[in-house]
């Protein structure tokens, strides 16, 4: 039965996965497990795709922590994962990992490593925001950007045999060159480590999102650049992953499911693209401050049926923060279209989350649990875990 686990990777984490409405099943309680820690877990798209991961190869994913400072997005992720309290802690990680790597082990880390024991895989999206081109005021000197070291200071404490870390693409222009220090300090913890900017779209899916993974693997000769997973070319549009979901709001009510309500400007702007059958909206239209020199022609545009969506950010909801008028309706998309496009799946339970702008939190800064999919396939593949 081993050699038909391991899907192919255009199956995995893929659109029929994508659409399934239930858990597919999991292994037996019996079955090996990949032990996992998960820091900045959000809603559990890193998570996810290594459950998926483990679960084609018959493992068991057993989820030893997972840390988030937002109370929802642990609530959103106990709820999924089935994890007690203890297990997922509304917590800063800096409280778990006060030390900076080098330093002797502190009581709470002394403690992390006791309660996690041994671990297969850690598995981290720090806060990008700091490092976002969308982000005037701190760009590239963002104290939060400095969080990525705690990840490198989990990993000397916990001693993962894998380390994936995942955020925005300007990451690599951090003026205090984290990705460059984190580097250095993994090896000098005994990683090899290779870091490659990853897109949405040559993971077959359909946005232009482009992303910087690090990955270090420890105690092999493997070369981790064999790990990350073949790209392809081929553009995949928007309306592939959400042609099905065009009437649900007519249908069905809960925040998941309906589009943000538009200002009297907006819909008027609304009707103005789709009037004249036209995908981005003309100086003329914009509010003042987003007409001479702004430089994000995106912004108040209309999604189109046949391209790639831009990236989904936390402002899906929003006219005025990017490209996310639906294409064919004269609304915004839902945070179940916007799920879609980063590659959640229907089964993942957002119910829990009350507030409409937490709910496009979770889901703008979701990791589209393919990449990781993909990448612990071909560990695992490896027999490296």
């Amino acid at each position: 039965m081993a050699s038909t686990k391991a899907a192919k990777h255009n199956g995995l984490c893929g659109l029929d996965w994508i659409r399934r409405k239930t858990w597919p099943t999991a292994p037996h309680s019996r079955a090996p497990k990949l032990t996992l820690v998960d820091l900045f877990c959000g809603c559990g798209g890193l998570s996810l795709g290594a459950w998926e991961a483990a679960r084609v190869n018959g493992r068991r994913l057993d989820i030893r922590l997972a840390v988030d400072t937002c109370g929802e997005a642990i609530a959103v992720y106990r709820h999924n994962f089935g994890v007690l309290e203890r297990v997922a802690r509304n917590v800063d990680v800096r409280e778990l990992f006060p030390g900076k790597p080098g330093d002797r082990l502190r009581a709470a880390e002394k403690r992390a490593r006791e309660s996690v024991a041994r671990l297969d895989v850690l598995v981290a999206g720090p806060p990008c925001q700091g490092h976002s081109d969308l982000n005037n005021h701190t760009r590239r000197n963002d104290p939060r950007n400095g969080l990525y070291l705690s990840v490198v200071r989990a990993a000397e404490v916990l001693r993962p045999k894998v380390v994936l870390v995942e955020n925005v693409g300007a990451v690599i222009h951090d003026r205090s060159k984290v990705v460059h220090r984190a580097d250095q300090l993994l090896k000098g913890l005994g990683y090899r480590v290779r870091t490659r900017m990853v897109r949405a779209l040559a993971l077959a899916l359909p946005q232009r999102r482009k992303r910087h993974i690090l990955l270090a693997i420890r105690d092999t000769d493997l070369d981790p650049e064999s790990c990350f997973p073949q790209e392809s070319d081929t553009e995949v549009p928007v309306s592939r992953y959400i042609a099905d979901l065009e009437n649900e709001p007519d249908r069905r009510t809960g925040l998941f499911y309906t589009p943000s309500r538009m200002t009297e400007d907006n819909l008027r702007r609304v009707k103005f693209l789709f009037d004249r059958n036209m995908y981005d909206l003309p100086n003329r239209q914009r509010p003042d401050c987003h007409r001479n020199g702004h430089s994000y022609k995106s912004m108040y545009g209309r999604l189109h049926w046949n391209k790639p969506a831009q990236t989904i950010t936390t402002g899906f909801g929003s006219m005025g923060q990017g490209r996310f008028v639906h294409p064919r309706k004269p609304r915004m998309i839902t945070p179940h279209e916007a799920g879609r496009v980063q590659g959640l799946p229907d089964f993942l339970d957002f119910s829990v989350a009350t507030k409409r702008a937490t709910l496009q939190a979770l889901i703008g800064n979701a990791v589209p649990p393919r990449m990781p999919a993909l990448v612990l396939q071909s560990i695992l593949n490896k027999g490296l875990l």
